[in-house]
């Protein structure tokens, strides 16, 4: 599922590291439950009829291929001679993002594993609408946990996982944002273990779950290199995905990793500003540490505790991020900037305007930065630009709404 016979294909080690990000730092209790998951995804993915289920779910109950296309009016709005932007529509698969991919094929590897019940954890309510479509599918027990304050943000998906027959249990601590909701289903998996599945939503946390998202996810990269090469004869100058835990991201960026004539840029949400302290840009801002079972770049205070984030979208209010685009900053191979909620929303705006797409909030981060480099003459002219939209807007309407004063 993963591209093969690439040199960035040797990360993760058999430590579950990639360079020094990475590794299981988890309870003992934990251990075992990863690496009976470890064996389990290994001996799936040498299993032709595992690998050939995967791929006809993605094509005949996501969607995939999803499409790649030109945004014409979008690019003439740029005001670059000659650049050609396309947009990875992964907004246009089933139940609206890219979560599905690696939800349906960890939910496969639960099924294989024996386990009727699955637990997930959801920030922008994407994965864990995602990950209830998929129980109902399978017939597996589905438990969400959802911070408080996400679930006012974005109470259409808490709705939809409800009608798709998930229970979703608040989780009111802390932040009442994902990283208590991480929390939260991390205790219940500890608790029931021996019949549950944990069905992690991103390219983050210990070892095996980000080389495990990471390789659900890949099949973003790998079409859109084949559809760019089809439609323009050539390889993208630029890639660009917003950034919050990693799985579109780590999906549509390792494909095209060990290729240095294309140029990755990771946007994080910069939120009211990294001069502020409101803001949830990991890896502009951050320093190496443990969170989530994983060392990776994160926001912590001087005291080493986890910082507070804030972003208007839900999906990127994260202070940590996957181990693997940790070593990809330090490796040099991506670029990370950050875009604020009002640069997010105008490029929301734009994209709706210009082309009759209205982006999610998090998608919207990495086109609003694509508009802030033309304005600084960022891009030279003629360059071939790929932009992966993660998923749609409607889950945002009535946050964005509010913001930009629509009645």
């Amino acid at each position: 599922m993963a591209v093969r016979g690439s040199r960035h294909e040797m990360f993760p080690d058999e430590r579950g590291r990639f360079g020094v990000f990475g590794g299981r730092f988890v309870p003992e209790g934990l251990m075992a439950a990863l690496l009976d998951l470890e064996d389990a995804y290994h001996l799936a993915c040498a299993d032709p009829g595992f690998v050939t289920e995967y791929r006809e779910l993605l094509r005949d109950r996501v969607g995939r291929p999803t499409l790649l296309h030109q945004v014409r009016r979008f690019g003439e709005l740029l005001g670059v001679p000659g650049v050609r932007v396309y947009l990875k529509r992964e907004d246009m698969a089933h139940t609206g993002a890219h979560k599905i991919n690696n939800a349906i094929g960890q939910a496969l590897l639960a099924r294989r594993m024996g386990k009727k019940r699955i637990v997930a954890e959801t920030g922008a309510g994407q994965h864990g609408v995602a990950v209830a479509t998929v129980s109902a599918m399978l017939g597996l027990t589905c438990v969400i946990y959802m911070g408080t304050e996400d679930m006012r943000r974005q109470a259409s998906n808490v709705l939809r996982m409800k009608l798709l027959g998930a229970e979703v249990r608040p989780v009111d601590i802390g932040s009442r944002r994902l990283k208590e909701a991480i929390t939260e289903s991390v205790r219940d998996w500890v608790a029931s273990v021996d019949t549950t599945y944990y069905l992690f939503g991103t390219a983050a946390g210990p070892a095996p779950y980000p080389r495990i998202v990471r390789d659900f996810q890949t099949v973003i990269g790998a079409e859109t290199r084949d559809q760019i090469a089809r439609l323009e004869g050539r390889l993208p100058d630029y890639v660009l995905a917003c950034v919050g835990g990693g799985s579109n991201a780590i999906g549509v960026f390792h494909p095209f990793a060990d290729d240095p004539r294309v140029r990755l840029i990771g946007v994080e949400a910069a939120g009211l500003g990294v001069d502020t302290g409101e803001h949830a840009a990991t890896l502009c801002m951050g320093s190496p540490g443990e969170i989530d079972g994983s060392y990776s770049y994160l926001l912590q205070d001087e005291d080493g505790q986890i910082a507070r984030t804030h972003s208007i979208a839900a999906g990127l209010d994260y202070p940590g991020v996957g181990p693997e685009l940790s070593h990809l900053k330090d490796s040099g191979r991506v670029t990370y900037r950050a875009a604020t909620d009002a640069v997010a929303l105008r490029g929301m705006q734009a994209l709706s305007h210009t082309e009759g797409i209205l982006a999610a909030l998090e998608s919207a981060h990495a086109l609003g930065h694509l508009m802030e480099m033309a304005d600084r003459g960022e891009i030279p002219e003629g360059s071939l630009i790929v932009l992966c939209l993660s998923g749609r807007g409607d889950k945002d309407l009535t946050v964005a709404a509010e913001r930009l004063g629509v009645a």
